[in-house]
C-alpha cells in the first residue's frame, strides 16, 4: 500500500532543487512506501478545497499564502471557506499535520491559522489575541546550538543537543498551548534581529526605530487541534538547513506521529 504525503507551499521564496532533495530523503525515512504530492499555492489553495487534504495520510505545509508584496507594501487576504472547511475536516478526522518554518506568517486575515500553528510571525504591526503587537523580526544564517526539552516520539533518535545553520524568527509564540519540544541557545531580543516592516519597505538588516520586546526561544513544539495533532518547526529557510540530517530526521519523526495521532 502506498501512502501519501501532501506537501503545500508556495507565498514565499525556496531553493527548489535542494527542497525537492529534502523531500525525496524526508520520505525516505518514513515506514512504508510513499508518494509525496507536491502543490504550489494558488493551485494549492485549491486542491485543498477540492478535497487533497481528506485523503492525504499525511501533510506538510511549506507554505506563506494570502501575501501579495508590492512596491513596498503588503497586501493580505483570507483563504477560501472551502479551504477553510476541508482543513477542519482534516483535523476533525484525526489526521494532523507538520507545518514549518514560514507557515507561521501564512494567512495573516485568519486567526485560526494562527491558533492552529500555535504562533504567529507579522510582517506588519497588527492584533494578535486581542493584543496590538509590534512587526516580528528576523536574521539569517544564525549558527546555534539547538537542544531538546522534551521526550516525545517526534524527537525519537534526536541528539539532546545539535547544530543548526538556519535564519531565526521573533515573533508571536502561544507558550501557555503548546508542548515545547525544541528551544534554540540564542538570545531573543530585538538588537539580534531586523525588523520585518522595515524589509517589506526596502529596509532590509535594519532594526532601527523597532523596540521589540524579547521573545520566546522555542523553535518547535506540538499542539493539538480538534482531534488531531500539529507540529510547529521553526527549521527550514534553506539547502544548508534541508540537508541537515537531524532537521530530515525530526521532520519524518513529526510526520509519521501526526499522521497517526
Amino acid at each position: 500500500m502506498t501512502h501519501t504525503l501532501l506537501v503545500l507551499s508556495g507565498g514565499h521564496p525556496y531553493e527548489e532543487g535542494p527542497w525537492e532533495a529534502f523531500l525525496a530523503a524526508v520520505a525516505d525515512k518514513l515506514p512504508g512506501e510513499w508518494q509525496v504530492v507536491h502543490y504550489v499555492h494558488p493551485e494549492a489553495e485549491e486542491r485543498v478545497a477540492a478535497g487533497a487534504a481528506d485523503s492525504a495520510d499525511a501533510a506538510l505545509f511549506y507554505d506563506m499564502p494570502g501575501y501579495t508584496f508590492a512596491d513596498g507594501t503588503v497586501k493580505t487576504a483570507a483563504p477560501s471557506d472551502a479551504f477553510k472547511a476541508a482543513l477542519e475536516r482534516r483535523f476533525a478526522s484525526g489526521r494532523g499535520a507538520v507545518m514549518m518554518h514560514h507557515a507561521i506568517a501564512g494567512w495573516a486575515e485568519w486567526p485560526q491559522w494562527s491558533e492552529w500553528v500555535g504562533g504567529r510571525f507579522l510582517y506588519q504591526p497588527g492584533m494578535v489575541r486581542g493584543e496590538a503587537k509590534l512587526d516580528s523580526g528576523y536574521r539569517h544564517d544564525v549558527d546555534y546550538t539547538a537542544e531538546l526539552v522534551a521526550e516525545h516520539p517526534v524527537l525519537e533518535g534526536v541528539p539532546a543537543t545539535f547544530e543548526v545553520n538556519d535564519e531565526l524568527y521573533l515573533g508571536e509564540v502561544f507558550e501557555d498551548s503548546v508542548t515545547p519540544l525544541i528551544r534554540a541557545r540564542h538570545d531573543y531580543v530585538a538588537e539580534n534581529f531586523y525588523s520585518a516592516a522595515h524589509a517589506v519597505a526596502g529596509r532590509m538588516f535594519d532594526n532601527s526605530d523597532w523596540p521589540h520586546p524579547p521573545g520566546s526561544n522555542l523553535v518547535a513544539w506540538t499542539k493539538p487541534v480538534g482531534a488531531a495533532q500539529i507540529v510547529y518547526c521553526q527549521f527550514g529557510d534553506g539547502p544548508h538547513t534541508y540537508a541537515n540530517p537531524v532537521v530530515r530526521q525530526i521532520i519524518a519523526n513529526a510526520l509519521q506521529w501526526t499522521a497517526h495521532s
